[in-house]
């Protein structure tokens, strides 16, 4: 806000913001600073927005903003696209050939979607056609955060239109009620950690990607559980490769020692009584990489930190000291894992790897094991989140009455 200050007079401001930041004290972080950037523009020069899917939308952000753009994939594939899409937007704003309108319809639910599975590749698709109306210059659906406890939490069809209210609120309420018609089958199939890991052990072929989704860093988790690890070593299991767990402790331990040297280490289960207990293991310190920079999605980069492979046995684990979710395989490579000769790749992340490892996967699971990001919403224990909404109330419809908002 203080560089807008310092820039000003603008003819208009452009944010990429995620949407569902939460702080102490403050709800709707994004909704906050977009309403500081109103009060220092004024009411007629426009704002636009691109969000992350997985946002949450305030009246008050919503009333502050021009027009807002949400990507449409999951992994998010598309935030160059959604971007361009956004700038067409403001130009046309800014150039007097556009009024955009915003209306939004509530889903009453909140949920978890893969853009990669039917219905939803339909569904994405059925959104794009929408654009191709008269006057409809965008159409969105923002899936919510779910973990994020908030009135605003929720699923909601957001429609920005050309002057056109009417025509928005149309379109969000039908696209929105025709999504919640789908509600029991857009969510993604979990197996439990003992079916999932019974799956990988009969495995062969190209390698099966376990997808440890309750430790995702990217959705607030620690990334420090060893559920899977263990299980796959009390099973007996040893060609796997596990990317990764965060310990900047072993890590540190483990560079002390040196490539090569034969450690007894504790890894994992350290930060939080959801990451479950530590894994003893005796290992071989196998490879070492400082700053240790990796691929991310589409053409970002990540930086893992200090980085280190462990060999257990012949299980492959890598440690690191910068926490953060596994989007490429790069991130086995990086640490000199041939990824394409295992059985079995543990990844954590939730959905994010999608995009890089379906094309080297024989198989993908996602595993519902135990951890901070619990999978069953229907009893998890909100307390801010507006009533009522589907699967914490099983008829959100039952009442005319609307969740306030």
């Amino acid at each position: 806000l203080a560089d807008l200050k310092a820039a000003l007079p603008v003819d208009g401001v452009m944010l990429s913001l995620h949407g569902a930041m939460v702080a102490h004290g403050y709800d709707d972080c994004e909704g906050d600073l977009t309403h500081g950037v109103r009060e220092l523009i004024g009411p007629d020069v426009p704002i636009a927005i691109e969000l992350d899917l997985h946002c949450h939308l305030s009246r008050q952000f919503i009333d502050d903003v021009t027009a807002v753009v949400i990507y449409k994939e999951y992994p998010h594939i598309d935030a160059a696209p959604r971007a361009e899409e956004l700038w067409s937007i403001m130009e046309a704003t800014l150039d007097g050939k556009a009024k955009p309108v915003i209306t939004m319809f509530d889903c009453r639910m909140i949920g978890v979607y893969h853009t990669t599975r039917e219905p939803m590749i339909s569904f994405v698709k059925k959104m794009q056609d929408a654009e191709s109306g008269d006057g409809v210059l965008s159409v969105s659906l923002a899936h919510g955060f779910p973990w994020g406890d908030i009135p605003e939490e929720g699923t909601r069809l957001m429609v920005v239109t050309d002057g056109n209210a009417p025509l928005g609120q149309k379109v969000a309420e039908d696209l929105g009620r025709e999504f919640w018609a789908l509600r029991d089958v857009v969510t993604p199939i979990f197996d439990d950690l003992e079916t999932a890991v019974g799956k990988s052990l009969n495995h062969s072929g190209k390698p099966m990607v376990l997808a440890d989704m309750a430790d995702n860093p990217g959705g607030g988790a620690v990334g420090d559980s060893t559920f899977i690890t263990k299980e796959l070593l009390d099973k007996g299991e040893r060609n796997f490769a596990v990317g990764s767990i965060w310990d900047p402790i072993a890590v540190g331990i483990a560079i002390s020692a040196g490539e090569g040297t034969e450690i007894n280490l504790r890894i994992g289960g350290k930060i939080s009584a959801e990451s479950g207990d530590p894994l003893d293991v005796t290992a071989t310190v196998k490879k070492i990489v400082r700053n240790c920079v990796v691929d991310g999605l589409g053409e970002s980069k990540r930086n893992l930190g200090d980085a280190v492979c462990l060999d257990v046995d012949g299980a492959e684990i890598i440690i690191h000291s910068s926490r953060c979710q596994n989007f490429n395989p790069t991130t086995f490579t990086a640490l000199g894992i041939d990824y394409a000769s295992k059985k079995i790749l543990v990844v954590k992340s939730m959905q994010h790897f999608y995009a890089a490892y379906a094309p080297i996967a024989g198989e993908v699971i996602y595993v519902a094991a135990p951890g901070t990001l619990a999978w069953d919403f229907s009893v998890m224990p909100y307390d801010k989140v507006a009533r009522p909404v589907w699967p914490v109330d099983a008829d959100p419809w039952a009442t005319n009455e609307e969740r306030p908002w």
